[in-house]
């Protein structure tokens, strides 16, 4: 499976200018590890809008849906550092699911990821999920490196100690791992979007990102070992 873990955690925000730099300072000198140093975390990957909103959006693989809901991650949720208790408090428009990974197929990521959110329509899940096995079929696709779907968990989802505004905690999310922003606004438009949005479900919102930068657990350790 492409994807690593069973479990994600994503999270899509958008920061005021005035508290932009500060922001991404944040992000990449102490949540991501942060977060990925949590017991039953693998990896975290970092992306900027090319098009959509909200502007940022980090995903979070873990071993299993479970690890969201561990004392480990409760515990940092509870006593969130200084610097997080400052800069959350700030995020707009935040989307926050935690979800299960049900479908994933193709081999790698790419550096353009395209999301499409879907709100289902609860007593038909069996039926769009098995619509949407063959839609993320990436065989014979140029440019498209592997795609996934992400099935929101509304009682994990949502807002937290630290988060006191998030909504929509059932939407289901389509990642698409590409190489290139023209691959993946075809295949949205084809399969995903609009017209060719999957029946039963109704499209929120898609977006194109692009990949800012990732961390795996290993780089972690290895610069633990290294020092």
């Amino acid at each position: 499976m492409p994807l690593a873990g069973k479990g994600m955690l994503l999270t899509s925000m958008d920061i005021d200018p005035a508290d932009e730099a500060d922001f991404n300072r944040w992000y990449d000198y102490e949540h991501l590890e942060e977060r990925v140093a949590i017991e039953g975390f693998i990896e975290a990957r970092r992306y900027v809008a090319h098009i959509g909103s909200p502007k940022y959006l980090c995903l979070y693989s873990t071993r299993t849906i479970d690890v969201l809901d561990s004392p480990a991650y409760r515990d940092k949720l509870a006593h969130p550092t200084a610097w997080s208790a400052k800069t959350m408090p700030r995020f707009k428009n935040m989307i926050r699911a935690v979800a299960r990974i049900t479908i994933s197929q193709g081999t790698g990521r790419g550096a353009v990821l395209g999301i499409v959110r879907l709100r289902p329509q609860a007593d038909r899940l069996d039926e769009l999920r098995a619509a949407l096995q063959t839609r993320l079929d990436p065989k014979d696709l140029d440019g498209i490196i592997s795609m996934h779907l992400l099935e929101s968990d509304a009682r994990l989802s949502g807002a937290t100690a630290e988060l006191t505004a998030a909504a929509d905690a059932a939407d289901w999310f389509v990642l698409i791992d590409a190489t290139s922003v023209s691959a993946v606004a075809s295949l949205q438009a084809a399969r995903f979007t609009g017209n060719a949005a999957p029946v039963p479900a109704t499209q929120v919102s898609s977006g194109i990102y692009d990949l800012v930068w990732d961390l795996a657990k290993s780089d972690i350790t290895s610069d633990i070992k290294q020092g």
